[in-house]
């Protein structure tokens, strides 16, 4: 029971996270249509993964709730229409997750017992659930509502935080030095084997975080612009993405490498002329095609190593590759506008099908 209810409470914290993360993008798409401005939110977002921050579960979590009220503030119109401040709001809650989880994830883990599989499916089943919530608590009460809910369901993590805390300082700094220890044993196991150094970066990884990157941080805009439609439209499309990726996974789909990028090209196409739920549901595909091309890159970064550091190595060239593709996609629609920017976004992705399995073929 106790370990269902720490499942629970982690699963619900990702919740928290997507949730603010979604509500974010789009209140800032309402205050400003700069492209470029709403393309700065996600590269945010996603600059403390390739940080060498502390990890402290305790300061990450306050920084996680003090960026809930400065966004609640900002719903509430207490700090009018400022951009800095949402920015401001999604980078403190990037630092704060970036400083707790991993190290909160290894407690669960290693002081409570919880699997390592059960974790990552309740990581998967928050964040659909905090897509969804993005979509059904606007109508509701907005923005408003949307982070007043983000705040609530942090709520169960803090008996965990707090059980760290009887420990004082000494417990999350033992925590710490012992993934330390652990992390140089591993070194020191694996120098034989040429594990890849801390910064190393996988070409195919930053090609597909540019084409994803470019691809989401101008949706919300998007959404609302091109597509008149509202927060739950846009909330619905990340849930079909996100579910999309979790089939691809539970079905261990394997397809030829040009084609996951080809199909994708082809389902943004159809987007353009398929309105209302038809361009949700297309979305469900688009996920699972986008996880399929993140598997083969994944097995294909060295395939007689571990699969783990292969995902790990994938997943930090993709945040890179994300970083500059929000802000890049972001210049370029600033410069030429938002509808000109799709032709753009459908050439890389039919590039990437032609590029990405030549890179892989060259390496090995």
């Amino acid at each position: 029971m106790q370990r269902r209810l720490l499942t629970i409470a982690w699963s619900s914290s990702q919740a928290s996270g997507t949730l603010a993360i979604g509500a974010t993008a789009w209140l800032l798409s309402g205050l400003t249509p700069s492209p470029l401005v709403n393309g700065v939110l996600p590269a945010l977002a996603t600059l403390p993964l390739l940080l060498p921050l502390p990890q402290r579960i305790r300061l990450g979590s306050l920084l996680q709730v003090l960026s809930l009220l400065l966004l609640l503030a900002v719903a509430a119109g207490l700090l009018g229409r400022s951009v800095i401040a949402p920015l401001l709001g999604i980078a403190l809650l990037a630092v704060g997750l970036r400083l707790a989880q991993d190290p909160l994830q290894r407690q669960l883990h290693g002081r409570w017992g919880v699997p390592i599989g059960e974790l990552r499916a309740g990581a998967e089943a928050g964040r659909l659930a905090g897509n969804l919530l993005t979509a059904l608590l606007f109508p509701i009460g907005k923005a408003l509502l949307q982070f007043g809910s983000a705040l609530v369901l942090l709520l169960p993590l803090a008996p965990l935080v707090g059980a760290l805390r009887a420990g004082g300082h000494r417990e999350e700094h033992r925590e710490s030095d012992a993934a330390a220890a652990l992390t140089a044993a591993t070194a020191a196991a694996t120098t034989a084997a040429e594990e890849p150094a801390p910064w190393r970066l996988e070409p195919g990884g930053v090609l597909q975080g540019l084409l994803l990157g470019g691809l989401f941080a101008l949706l919300p805009l998007w959404v609302r612009e091109q597509a008149a439609g509202s927060c739950f439209d846009f909330g619905l499309l990340l849930t079909a993405y996100g579910l999309g990726r979790t089939g691809a996974e539970a079905w261990g789909l394997r397809l030829p490498p040009r084609l996951p990028y080809l199909l994708m090209a082809a389902v943004l196409v159809a987007t353009q002329f398929v309105g209302g739920w038809g361009s949700v549901l297309l979305f469900v595909p688009f996920g699972l095609l986008a996880a399929v091309a993140d598997a083969r890159l994944a097995h294909g970064v060295d395939p007689a190593g571990d699969l783990q550091q292969n995902w790990s190595l994938l997943e930090r060239s993709s945040a890179l590759g994300g970083l500059a593709g929000s802000l890049g996609m972001g210049l370029v629609a600033q410069l030429i506008g938002l509808g000109g920017s799709l032709p753009i976004q459908l050439a890389a992705f039919l590039g990437a099908g032609v590029l990405l399995p030549l890179l892989q073929r060259r390496r090995h």
